[in-house]
């Protein structure tokens, strides 16, 4: 398990023995002859938590790389793209228990589950290790704001923040 100590004021877990979907913060372990993917620890923490999750594909549903299946509410709207092509399988409890997602990210918060076939090992290579996502999280908002302090750490957004904590209503 590696670690990143502060990052927006948290210490955050990222496990080495999964893959990576890096501009999705999306983690992918091998279940059998599936695919199991959740949303990363520092995504998380980026994103607020989640909200709500509104799937946009079928139980059993055949999907294809890059296709939308479901739309995370956050602080924004963040569509989630299937990593793999193959058959679908969601976690029948995660929209009763969305606790779950943030609690044990890495465990029983998991999203969905993709069956790519025989090529189970080869979807896998295309996602990246632990150490890749980790160094790209270096240029996040949570590794530049270490400490978590509100309002961000640019000049601009420290101005704006300031300013609209200032104003009297």
């Amino acid at each position: 398990m590696a670690y990143i100590e502060k990052f927006l004021g948290r210490r955050v877990e990222v496990p080495e023995d999964r893959r990576y979907v890096v501009k999705q913060g999306l983690w992918a372990k091998v279940e059998g002859p599936e695919v199991r993917f959740g949303l990363t620890e520092p995504e998380l923490v980026l994103a607020g938590g989640v909200n709500d999750l509104e799937w946009l594909v079928w139980e059993g549903e055949e999907v294809e790389r890059g296709q939308s299946i479901a739309i995370a509410i956050t602080g924004k709207i963040k569509y989630i793209d299937a990593p793999v092509a193959g058959v679908l399988r969601l976690n029948p409890g995660i929209k009763e228990a969305m606790a779950l997602i943030a609690q044990d990210p890495y465990g029983e918060g998991w999203l969905f589950q993709i069956n790519p076939g025989s090529g189970t090992e080869e979807s896998l290579q295309a996602l990246s290790p632990s150490e890749e996502y980790i160094l790209s999280l270096q240029n996040s908002e949570g590794c530049k704001n270490p400490e978590g302090i509100k309002g961000g750490v640019s000049g601009i957004c420290k101005a704006v923040y300031t300013g609209i904590k200032e104003q009297k209503f």
